[in-house]
């Protein structure tokens, strides 16, 4: 892979982040910063640093190009805001082609199916174009909005694990999400 993807669709620009992003993508974490803050790990101050953005611009750019993980930023086609992310990581090929994803959107976005259509299409390219089998997604219990949003793309649950990852601070219990390619396929080809 050494092409960015780019996909345009009714709403959304939906492309791997470059240099000229970063301070869009540090203004999206800033804006959102307490919205995001049940769902993620501590950040430290320096995470919400142009520096530290740009940095992380690079190392997306340099992910991408070893096919370990794909990060995708949707863009408002009107305003031209980041409205979401979401982070194909783990990316693991031979006999597993599998990968975790993490997203999250914008509070001034939710709620306007933005986040499915986002996803449709990156998983789409992760499927299709990455070959992958198998894309997991887990979500912390309380989070409801996550579950149904897995749910509604086809996520199947697949297990809990207590104590799973250190989010806000403690331990969280997570559920165990997975959406196979051919349930991916299946879906496809109904709609």
């Amino acid at each position: 892979m050494s092409r960015f993807p780019q996909f345009v669709t009714e709403r959304l620009i939906i492309r791997v982040a470059v240099a000229s992003d970063a301070e869009k993508l540090c203004q999206y974490y800033i804006r959102n910063q307490v919205h995001l803050a049940p769902w993620e790990p501590i950040r430290s101050e320096v995470y919400y640093t142009l520096r530290w953005w740009q940095l992380r611009v690079e190392q997306i750019h340099i992910e991408f190009n070893a096919a370990s993980a794909i990060n995708f930023i949707a863009i408002d086609r009107d305003s031209s805001d980041i409205v979401a992310v979401a982070n194909f990581s783990n990316i693991i090929q031979g006999v597993f082609k599998s990968c975790s994803l993490g997203y999250s959107i914008a509070k001034a976005y939710e709620g306007q199916g933005l986040m499915v259509e986002f996803l449709q299409t990156c998983l789409a390219f992760m499927f299709e174009n990455v070959g992958l089998n198998r894309v997991m997604a887990n979500y912390i219990p309380v989070n409801a909005r996550s579950g149904a949003l897995l749910q509604r793309l086809g996520f199947e649950r697949e297990g809990y694990a207590r104590k799973y990852l250190k989010i806000a601070g403690s331990w969280q219990d997570h559920v165990l999400t997975a959406l196979l390619h051919e349930d991916w396929s299946a879906r496809k080809a109904l709609n």
